[in-house]
């Protein structure tokens, strides 16, 4: 390249942005509806409750479930993931509740899988929406949140799940060995087919604020730095990943997504499984709250974000704003 304004350039990386057809061909990361999750969240009441902690969102009584189901899948969405606020009665110290056949996301799982077939049904495995500890885990006596214990519970959600309809089980507790824990007892029930998405790498992050809002499943004491991942590691999330994968799961997951980019990108670069990855609830406020301020605008913004998790890696995203993401994209 030369200064002389005589010489054509040869390489002018412009000529490959000159127009949105051009802009089009060139481009190397697409989103798509197909690549979303819609996370949706369930209560026993038979009206729907608008989320304060989650504008936009609302938590559903099983018929509204089934009315939201049937509105974001003619949009192009094809898979939702469930989380359901359980009554502070039906919460126990071992969150047995978990594991109650009539229980409320087994019910859901039935409405959906008979009255929406089309839907890819998930199903979080943990134990915090049933703990009356809010603990994703059977807390101790003194403090400790019991491993296998605690294990020996989700194995038997995730079959209750799987026995109800659900196609992918997620578990989110970040038990040691529980994912193929879950395979075993999956497998041993007659449910080879339901797949595991394991939350390989779920950090310890302030992040998750507004969904413990929405669940009403905050810690009653302590945190959860001793099961879920401390921020400043990346390397931990590669061991993560090469237990989960020897165990038997099927896709794998970074949470949350924007400030864990590298952490995607790494396990991308790690695996041939699918990588998810959830854009987390105080990411969704925090574009819904610039937006509503007028600082940003919110479609642009939104969808930059996941692209950007695209980018990094994932080709599944759990995000809140799926619905409105169908709609622009459409």
């Amino acid at each position: 390249m030369s200064d002389d304004p005589r010489r054509p350039l040869r390489s002018r990386p412009r000529r490959n942005r000159k127009s949105p057809a051009v802009r089009d061909l060139c481009r190397e990361t697409t989103l798509t509806v197909g690549n979303l999750v819609y996370p949706v969240f369930l209560h026993e009441a038979d009206g729907d409750e608008p989320l304060s902690s989650l504008p936009g969102r609302t938590r559903y009584g099983l018929d509204g479930l089934v009315r939201e189901a049937t509105r974001v899948s003619a949009l192009g969405i094809r898979s939702i993931v469930l989380f359901p606020a359980v009554p502070e009665d039906q919460k126990t110290s071992d969150g047995r509740e978990a594991a109650n056949p009539d229980g409320l996301v087994p019910r859901a799982l039935r409405r959906l899988r008979a009255e929406c077939p089309e839907l890819t049904l998930i199903t979080d495995v943990a134990l915090d929406p049933y703990n009356s500890d809010g603990h994703d885990g059977i807390v101790a006596d003194d403090g400790r949140i019991l491993n296998d214990e605690t294990v020996e519970v989700l194995c038997r959600q995730a079959v209750t799940q799987a026995r109800a309809g659900a196609d992918i089980i997620a578990p989110s507790d970040m038990m040691d060995g529980r994912v193929g824990a879950i395979r075993d007892a999956l497998d041993a029930d007659g449910h080879h087919e339901v797949s595991i998405l394991s939350y390989t790498a779920k950090y310890a992050s302030a992040f998750y604020g507004p969904f413990r809002g929405a669940l009403d499943s905050a810690p009653k004491s302590g945190d959860k730095k001793t099961y879920q991942m401390d921020p400043g590691n990346a390397r931990e999330a590669l061991r993560e990943l090469a237990l989960d994968e020897a165990e038997g799961a099927d896709m794998v997951m970074v949470k949350p997504a924007g400030p864990y980019l590298d952490v995607i990108r790494a396990l991308r670069e790690s695996t041939p499984l699918p990588v998810a990855a959830y854009q987390v609830s105080g990411e969704y406020l925090m574009i819904k709250a610039a937006a509503a301020s007028g600082w940003l605008d919110e479609r642009s913004v939104a969808l930059e974000s996941l692209l950007g998790i695209r980018r990094a890696g994932a080709e599944v995203i759990f995000t809140y704003f799926a619905p409105e993401v169908a709609e622009w994209l459409a």
